[in-house]
């Protein structure tokens, strides 16, 4: 709950209005009051409340009147009515009518905060999902957020994404870190049957098993140390949208089971709950394992993994691609432009384009971008010298991923310590900048330095 929603309490009896502005109150709301439906039906285009509660039965102006009233000026508006007279006719009235709902005297404290808490978290979801669908079509507009190249092979990728977006199957995207996989689930979504509805990431490496669960199915109030309150997660939280599970390898065999369940079914049960939740959620996942490997292994269930395989996308890297290189940095030399005003680079020399052509780019686009950013910063005119650049795209030849001495043909684990152990030289021995360029989560990279016995002695 948004702890500043604004309440306006509506009830003739000032023994009740007083009782609910401390219970409201208490609870973190910023409480407006009014002694009856007239005054509610005066102050409530100034308020502007978040939500309202207030009793049916008032003389002169009713419940119903103020919900009218309320859905005139904003529909996003929570309505919660109350009386001590309910009948099946009014409840039918005031729910086809708009309410969010309808509650019959005496109730519980306890009873109307928590669902005063859902109406605000509801209200708080639509607001953000309308701000992010206006942030979606102005990127739409300038052509940011679109996946951006004419490579073959790319061009191919894409045009199979924006064959599946309108149904509702189930996406496996596959590329190295830093190919775009979030940009292009987000163009699956922006195309889809779904596009009205809300987005949501959630990098399955980045959190904990039991905090990946919480955001994932939700919990109900008390299940664990801190849950003190029942939170929707994210499958639920994403009703009608996408969720899109980034780094689904590192998500644990306990988790994985939970998934496959929860997409099988089309419900979850949250943390601490025993009564399942319905979900209507696309899922869009990635990641930058070779998930057969990883079934191999033992440590990616190969059930999860068909259920998930529905449509594979499979994103090249940046070294396969180079001939959108000069298509990438302008786009990003645009957006840097739009987001600094005035002043900022607007192309890069015959130099600096030639270093970028000839750097293999083991970061990929994302490398390429913080490149172009710290270029930018760097630079004081309208181009972008090769001078500006980090030392490793003028200078540093890609070196070898494997040595001489190893394998012909090395296991993933090797190949994969080896590519940490570049990154991690070529950074510096800068573990922040080393996360950033592998596309992981600081805490990810963390645990495959000791695994890989990387870490300083």
């Amino acid at each position: 709950m948004n702890a500043r929603a604004k309440v306006l309490i509506v009830d003739d009896e000032s023994g009740i209005l007083e009782t609910l502005r401390i219970l409201f109150k208490n609870e973190g709301y910023e409480v407006q009051c009014a002694a009856g439906g007239r005054e509610a039906l005066e102050r409530l285009d100034g308020v502007r409340p978040d939500l309202v509660v207030t009793d049916i039965r008032m003389p002169g102006v009713s419940g119903l009147d103020l919900l009218a009233r309320a859905r005139e000026i904003d529909p996003e508006i929570a309505v919660i009515l109350m009386t001590a007279q309910a009948s099946l006719q009014s409840a039918v009235r005031a729910v086809n009518e708009g309410a969010y709902y309808y509650l019959q005297k005496p109730f519980s404290n306890d009873e109307l905060l928590a669902i005063c808490r859902r109406a605000a978290e509801a209200r708080q979801l639509r607001v953000e999902n309308r701000a992010l669908k206006k942030e979606i079509q102005r990127r739409e507009r300038s052509g940011e957020g679109q996946p951006v190249g004419k490579n073959r092979a790319f061009s191919e990728v894409v045009r199979l994404a924006e064959t599946v977006a309108p149904t509702d199957s189930t996406v496996l995207i596959s590329g190295e870190s830093g190919t775009g996989k979030e940009v292009l689930a987000r163009h699956v979504h922006a195309l889809s049957e779904r596009a009205d509805g809300p987005f949501f990431s959630i990098n399955c490496g980045a959190l904990p098993e039991t905090l990946l669960e919480s955001e994932l199915f939700g919990h109900v109030r008390g299940s664990f140390t801190g849950a003190v309150r029942d939170k929707d997660g994210l499958l639920v939280a994403a009703s009608g949208g996408t969720l899109f599970l980034d780094e689904i390898a590192e998500m644990s065999p306990s988790t994985q089971v939970k998934l496959l369940r929860a997409l099988q079914e089309r419900e979850v049960i949250p943390v601490g709950a025993t009564e399942p939740v319905k979900i209507d959620v696309r899922v869009v996942a990635a990641t930058n394992r070779d998930l057969d490997e990883e079934m191999r292994r033992g440590t990616f269930r190969s059930d999860l993994y068909y259920r998930l395989n529905v449509i594979a996308l499979h994103l090249p890297p940046l070294r396969e691609r180079r001939e959108d290189i000069p298509l990438l940095a302008e786009h990003f030399l645009r957006k840097l432009a739009e987001s600094r005003g005035n002043g900022a680079p607007e192309r890069l020399t015959q130099e600096t384009l030639a270093a970028f052509l000839k750097y293999d780019w083991p970061g990929n686009v994302r490398e390429l971008e913080n490149a172009l950013e710290r270029a930018a910063i760097l630079t004081r005119g309208d181009a972008i010298e090769e001078s500006a650049l980090p030392e490793r795209v003028r200078e540093a030849p890609p070196p070898q991923l494997v040595s001489d001495g190893l394998p012909p043909n090395p296991t993933m684990e090797v190949i994969e310590r080896a590519y940490i152990h570049w990154v991690l030289h070529a950074e510096g021995g800068n573990k922040t900048r080393t996360a950033e360029v592998l596309g992981i989560d600081p805490s990810t990279l963390y645990r495959k330095l000791h695994r890989y016995g990387l870490v300083e002695s």
